[in-house]
C-alpha cells in the first residue's frame, strides 16, 4: 500500500488495528495483526520462535499499554506463524479444525534445527536450510495448538468491535484462515498472501487458493496483510491472483507434456512479470502439490526441498 513504510514493527492501520511487520518477508519472516477494543486484545499470529514472539508482545506493550491479549487467531499451521503462542498461556487460541490437526503433522521445531543448524548435513539442501531458517532460534517451543476450532466462519466479539474468521482453505495449507474487521475495512490473509515474494503451495487445490483471493476482494478491504511482505490493497491481490492462474495454467500443460514438477519449476520459465519476486525456486514446491492434484504419485519432502534448493539462483 502506497505510503506505508516497510520497516519491522507495528503500523496503525486505523482505529484499535495494527500490522506487525517483518521485512524482508522471505522464509520465516512473517507478518501479525493487533486489533484492540478498550481493555481488549487480539492478535493474529505470533512469530516463528520465543525471542521473535517476545518482540511482537514488547511492541504490542508500547502501542496498546495494559491491554491483555485474550485471543490469539492462528490463520494456520506453518511454525512461523504459530510457535510462539505458548508464551500467551491465559490466551485462547483460535483455528481452523484442519489447523489443529496439521500442527500435530507439521516439521517439528527440533526437526527443523537438525536440518538448519550449525550441525546440519553438509549437503547442498543443508546449505540451503541454513541460510534460510539459520537466524532462527527452535529451542525450548512447546508447540502450542488452538484450544478452540472451527469450519467454515467463526465471528468473535473483541468488546464492541467484531471479529470475522472465514475459513478458505485447503489452499496453501489445509486450514487457512483470513481475518476481516469490517468496522477498518483491514483483511488479515495469513500466508493466503505473499507479496513480493513467491508463494508455497504446499497443499491445494490452486483453483481454492484463487477463490480465497475473490473472497478478500469480496471484502472490499481498502488494506490487505499479506503473511509475508508489505501492506498491500485490492489491487496487489489482484496481481497476485493473476500469478496463481498463470500457475494454474502452466502446470496443466507442463504435466501434459511429460515435464517432471522440478522442470516446470525452474524459475528460469518464469513469466518476466514474476520473474523479480523473491525466493523464485519455492516454484518447485508450488509444482509439486500442482502435480499431486493433477494425478502425480505422493512426493517425499526432503526430495522436493532438496530439488527447491538446487534451483535457487545463485
Amino acid at each position: 500500500m502506497g505510503g506505508l513504510e516497510y520497516r519491522r514493527g507495528m503500523h496503525q492501520l486505523g482505529r484499535g488495528t495494527w500490522a506487525y511487520l517483518s521485512p524482508p518477508g522471505t522464509w520465516g519472516w512473517s507478518n501479525c495483526g493487533l486489533l484492540v477494543d478498550g481493555a481488549h486484545g487480539l492478535l493474529v499470529d505470533t512469530q516463528f520462535d520465543l525471542p521473535l514472539t517476545r518482540e511482537l508482545l514488547a511492541a504490542v506493550a508500547e502501542v496498546a499499554p495494559g491491554v491483555e491479549i485474550s485471543t490469539v487467531v492462528t490463520t494456520h499451521a506453518n511454525g512461523d506463524h504459530c510457535w510462539g503462542n505458548e508464551l500467551l498461556p491465559r490466551a485462547e487460541v483460535v483455528g481452523s479444525s484442519a489447523c489443529g490437526l496439521g500442527m500435530a503433522h507439521e516439521v517439528q521445531p527440533a526437526e527443523l534445527a537438525a536440518l538448519s543448524g550449525p550441525g546440519s548435513p553438509a549437503t547442498p539442501l543443508g546449505d540451503y536450510m541454513r541460510r534460510h531458517f539459520g537466524a532462527f532460534d527452535f529451542e525450548g517451543i512447546t508447540v502450542t495448538p488452538p484450544t478452540r476450532t472451527f469450519t467454515g466462519q467463526l465471528d468473535l466479539a473483541l468488546g464492541n468491535r467484531r471479529v470475522e474468521l472465514i475459513e478458505v482453505g485447503p489452499a496453501h495449507t489445509d486450514g487457512d484462515v483470513i481475518v476481516h474487521m469490517p468496522d477498518v475495512g483491514v483483511v488479515f490473509a495469513g500466508d493466503i498472501l505473499f507479496i513480493g515474494g513467491h508463494p508455497i503451495m504446499w497443499t491445494g487445490p490452486i483453483r481454492n487458493w484463487i477463490s480465497a483471493c475473490d473472497r478478500i476482494a469480496e471484502t472490499g478491504a481498502d488494506h490487505v496483510v499479506p503473511g509475508h511482505g508489505p501492506v498491500t490493497d485490492q489491487a496487489g491481490v489482484a496481481v497476485f491472483r493473476g500469478y496463481l492462474e498463470w500457475v494454474a495454467d502452466w502446470a496443466r500443460k507442463a504435466y501434459g507434456a511429460g515435464l517432471p514438477y522440478w522442470e516446470a519449476g525452474d524459475p528460469r520459465r518464469l513469466p518476466a512479470a514474476y520473474a523479480g519476486w523473491g525466493n523464485p525456486e519455492r516454484l518447485v514446491i508450488t509444482m509439486a502439490a500442482a502435480y499431486r492434484e493433477l494425478g502425480d504419485g505422493p512426493h517425499e519432502l526432503l526430495d522436493v526441498l532438496a530439488k527447491t534448493a538446487a534451483a535457487e539462483p545463485r
